[in-house]
């Protein structure tokens, strides 16, 4: 299988090291961040990269995949464009998650007739099912699942508050973690 992933913060990340782990043949990291690319790529299990910001997307997508496209394409980011891009980059007959939250007032064109056309599957997803745990659970216990690799810090309450505040304005190079919350709350009146 071939899957696209647009947007690799914390949760295109996870899809990429998930995708790896269950033995996905060809993985193509797309995001507008060197940094995020290159980690995808050296450390989470991506075989490709697109800078989204200095590459045609759907040119580099069918380039790669010698042109059929993606299997699976993941909007991990919620974006516009990581939306349209997703969309377009699916294989005939193919299927798009929509894992990424929508963000920002512009809203994505949905090309329902291509849609149609192309007769692509979109899955909406907000989250793992119960049901999948056990099976995620069993990559992470032997070794071919590494959640820490998804850490970028660890982080107070009050900075994870924040962060989550600036989501729209881009994101950290994988999860900041909160494990240090204040010893007596403050009021919030």
């Amino acid at each position: 299988d071939v899957i696209s992933v647009h947007g690799c913060g914390g949760l295109g990340m996870s899809c990429i090291m998930i995708a790896k782990a269950r033995g996905c043949r060809r993985i193509i990291a797309i995001d507008v961040s060197d940094d995020a690319l290159r980690k995808a790529k050296d450390e989470l299990g991506a075989t490709d990269t697109i800078n989204a910001r200095d590459e045609d997307v759907l040119a580099r997508v069918l380039e790669i995949t010698g042109g059929r496209g993606a299997d699976v394409a993941v909007d991990a980011a919620g974006f516009k464009q990581t939306c349209e891009g997703a969309i377009h980059s699916a294989r005939r007959g193919g299927t798009v998650v929509q894992v990424g939250l929508p963000i920002g007032d512009v809203k994505p064109i949905v090309p329902m007739g291509m849609v149609a056309g192309r007769e692509l599957q979109i899955i909406g997803s907000h989250g793992a099912d119960a049901r999948d745990m056990p099976s995620i659970l069993e990559l992470v216990r032997t070794g071919k699942l590494d959640p820490k690799k998804l850490i970028e810090r660890e982080v107070t309450l009050e900075e994870g508050a924040a962060a989550l505040m600036d989501m729209d304005k881009g994101s950290p190079l994988g999860m900041l973690l909160i494990t240090k919350f204040a010893e007596e709350p403050k009021s919030l009146l």
